[in-house]
């Protein structure tokens, strides 16, 4: 099993990055974020309190996820479009800093890693927590305007309320107890502010065989 780790906030590149490499490596791809959002969105669905630890926790036991390149699947039902609702961005971070639920997700994620060859794998703690033996553990980075800009553009929000929205989450992940977004100590950190994907890729790519 060959895991390439991609970790950073958002808006600087992860997913579109990370799916690149794994086309390049003919390699699986996993959207950790697409899980968390998708356990968000069945706590809401179900009228649960995204703080209530308990009750999340037994829904992330509970919820079936199935994360694909084209569609998010939720519990039987087409779930790509709702799980990046501003209601589920709200309740997302709450729900991610829950114990049990990363703890249920992480065994899912080695679960589907162990399932593959190789895989391209992408979140915030990958490198740190899901997978600290991983082959490759990058940290992509930008600049705070240059990711709310290409934040507002993918969600047709407004750029400075984008800028809000991610400044808070941002906070909210840095500083949770359990696996906060940080770059592992052994981790490329790549800033992509003024890099093309491309040019992001090969630079992944460059790393993995030196």
């Amino acid at each position: 099993m060959r895991v390439i780790a991609i970790d950073g906030p958002s808006g600087s590149g992860k997913t579109t990055v990370s799916r690149a490499v794994a086309a390049r490596l003919d390699a699986g791809h996993l959207d950790t974020g697409a899980m968390y959002r998708s356990v968000a969105l069945s706590v809401l669905k179900r009228g649960v309190d995204p703080e209530d630890q308990h009750t999340v926790a037994r829904v992330a036991l509970e919820v079936t996820i199935d994360v694909g390149e084209e569609k998010v699947v939720v519990d039987g039902e087409d779930a790509t479009a709702h799980i990046r609702g501003d209601d589920v961005t709200r309740a997302v971070s709450a729900v991610a800093s829950n114990p049990a639920v990363r703890e249920e997700m992480v065994r899912r994620q080695r679960e589907w890693a162990a399932a593959r060859d190789v895989g391209v794998v992408e979140g915030r703690d990958i490198g740190t927590v899901v997978f600290p033996d991983a082959e490759l553990k990058v940290y992509l980075v930008a600049g705070d305007a240059v990711r709310a800009r290409r934040r507002s553009t993918e969600t047709g929000g407004v750029e400075g309320t984008v800028a809000a929205d991610m400044a808070r989450r941002d906070e909210l992940d840095s500083t949770r107890a359990a696996s906060p977004l940080k770059a592992a100590d052994d981790a490329v950190v790549l800033d992509t502010s003024d890099l093309t994907v491309d040019q992001v890729v090969e630079e992944v790519l460059r790393n993995l065989n030196p």
